[in-house]
């Protein structure tokens, strides 16, 4: 018995709250353009899709297979709770890139509205329409597994949480691997 269960019991209600906090925002950010002629455009069709990855992380069920400890009910409250952090701990880690791609597809939005100061799209704004859509091309390829990882493992490291067990990038990749449709 390490008696760190209670530590573990702690990070685990952290990042579920983390968690929940993150699905909030995602659920509450709009995924339907106010003109249907927008339906179709690069940001819009991001935010849908956020949506829908939203709640699939939601929907997906928990990884339930705790492997029987050798230990006395310490040990076994240990391994389940390995295993709680990892399920949640790779759920945020998902929440944060969702919600990261939804910011993204946003300031798209407020940008695309800029050029057009509320117009609908002409040959006149093909260049700077394009320069948005560019824009958000780049910013969701910088919304990388690694950077999502490092930001969350500093944020959590600046508000002195307890951070000794958290799971390894690789296995929130596999866990994202093992539950399909997840972006």
């Amino acid at each position: 018995m390490d008696g760190l269960n209670e530590y573990r019991r702690a990070r685990v209600a952290q990042v579920l709250y983390d968690f929940r906090n993150l699905q909030y925002y995602i659920a509450n950010a709009p995924s339907t353009p106010p003109n249907d002629d927008d339906y179709h455009t690069r940001g819009w069709a991001a935010l849908r899709q956020c949506a829908i990855d939203g709640q699939h992380i939601l929907d997906c069920a928990a990884d339930v297979t705790v492997p029987q400890s050798n230990g006395d009910e310490e040990e076994q409250a240990k391994a389940e709770l390995k295993q709680v952090l990892l399920d949640a701990f790779a759920r945020r880690h998902e929440g944060q890139k969702i919600y990261l791609r939804q910011a993204a597809a946003q300031q798209w939005v407020e940008l695309r509205e800029q050029v057009l100061q509320g117009q609908r799209p002409t040959s006149a704004h093909q260049r700077q329409l394009r320069a948005c859509d560019d824009h958000l091309r780049h910013e969701l390829a910088q919304i990388t597994d690694e950077r999502v990882y490092e930001e969350l493992r500093n944020n959590d490291i600046n508000l002195g949480a307890w951070t000794a067990e958290d799971p390894s990038l690789r296995a929130v990749q596999r866990w994202v691997r093992a539950r399909p449709q997840i972006s």
